[in-house]
């Protein structure tokens, strides 16, 4: 079993009630991904789902999640022909650290119509990029392989851009295949674009994150372009695409976290 579906593993304590261990091997500065956090409670919602796919997913990150015993708290909001709904909540020691919804669909049934206005991202060669280095409690490196196009990699030796964006190439280290729920960490492993413009100083903790999954992908390696444009009232969105080597739209994100410049 690959490290990524050990650390989603569930425990069904009662119907609608789970248990699982948050895993430290998806850290960012030692605090559980967000991304991994929203899989392993889409993983338990899924499970629940009279509908498989995963059509969007959208968290609110209450307060700080630790790598330890959680438990998982779902209800079903909302049922249809076409979308089944669900709410969940991730507890530790009584408290509630994070909140999240997902809409489920049959996604197989739906896929008369196709249209892309946009382009995937034009990258440099997957060899010409800057592979992320595993770095102390920046575990997910570990085990993702993160690569940023030179043109937004400047800030790893101080060389800033005037836009506040990051695009680049994942895929897992030992080349797992990406699925749905795999595709919720991935699309919040790349990071802040904000440090291409501002530089790793910043502090970028997630309020509110939400994915909407298209595709599949059918390639191993996956293209992906995050975007911030605007940072007011201390607040930033990142806007998000990951596509694949086919030029198939996989997922699209959006993410609103706090920014300020650490003194």
């Amino acid at each position: 079993m690959h490290l990524f579906d050990q650390d989603i593993l569930l425990t069904k304590e009662k119907p609608s009630i789970y248990k699982t261990q948050i895993s430290k091997n998806w850290s960012i500065n030692g605090n559980p991904n967000g991304g991994y956090l929203m899989a392993v409670i889409a993983h338990a919602m899924q499970q629940e789902s009279t509908m498989a796919s995963v059509l969007i997913c959208t968290a609110t990150y209450l307060s700080k999640t630790v790598p330890g015993p959680a438990d998982l708290i779902l209800e079903n909001i909302g049922r249809s022909r076409n979308f089944d709904r669900w709410q969940a909540k991730l507890v530790q020691d009584g408290k509630e650290t994070l909140r999240a919804m997902g809409t489920f669909s049959d996604t197989e049934n739906n896929r008369a119509e196709k249209r892309y206005e946009t382009a995937p991202p034009d990258l440099a060669p997957k060899d010409d990029c800057i592979q992320i280095p595993p770095m102390g409690n920046y575990t997910v490196y570990e085990n993702m392989d993160v690569r940023l196009d030179p043109v937004c990699a400047g800030w790893f030796s101080g060389s800033l851009i005037d836009i506040s964006e990051h695009k680049g190439w994942i895929k897992f280290q030992n080349d797992r295949p990406f699925d749905q729920l795999s595709l919720l960490l991935a699309i919040d492993a790349f990071p802040p674009p904000v440090f291409a413009s501002q530089g790793m100083s910043a502090w970028v903790p997630t309020i509110e994150f939400s994915v909407n999954i298209r595709n599949i992908p059918k390639t191993r390696w996956l293209k992906c372009i995050f975007r911030t444009r605007f940072i007011n009232t201390g607040i930033l969105e990142e806007d998000g695409e990951i596509w694949d080597e086919n030029g198939e739209l996989i997922a699209i994100s959006r993410q609103i976290a706090q920014f300020r410049k650490k003194s």
